[in-house]
């Protein structure tokens, strides 16, 4: 997987998430192979939690991600183990910075001001986050 903190890696990463958002079909199936670490298209069938889910479909968007660079995999014969090569943190980020740009004219604060009007943000929660920051700065 590709490490958070590669700086020359990063930029390469970041150019293949900016360019390719997954869609929710591929973010779900995503999510799985993320919690799994390596898997085949029956164990993501597995925990989609409908047996009826056909094979084919699974691994038409399994290949799908592979092209758009989020897995790879090794072969087994005929059997495929895949596994993410992008950090599903690193993915996340981007997605939020996205979602920022867009919703909040790249706003951190904006957001987090956002979340405290519509009451998202509990008191305890927004001291945590004080004490991250405090914590992060030692």
């Amino acid at each position: 997987m590709i490490p958070l903190n590669s700086v020359n890696l990063r930029h390469k990463t970041k150019d293949i998430v900016m360019n390719r958002k997954l869609t929710d079909t591929e973010e779900e199936i995503m999510q799985h192979i993320w919690e799994m670490g390596e898997c085949t298209v029956r164990d993501i069938i597995n925990r989609l939690g409908d047996p009826d889910t056909p094979h084919s479909t699974v691994s038409s968007v399994v290949r799908i991600l592979e092209k758009k660079g989020f897995v790879n995999h090794k072969a087994y014969g005929r059997t495929h183990l895949y596994f993410p090569v992008i950090d599903r943190d690193y993915y996340l980020l981007h997605y939020l910075e996205d979602f920022e740009a867009d919703y909040f004219r790249g706003s951190t604060k904006e957001l987090l001001s956002f979340l405290v009007k519509e009451d998202k943000i509990s008191e305890d929660d927004l001291q945590d986050l004080l004490d991250m920051i405090k914590n992060m700065e030692e």
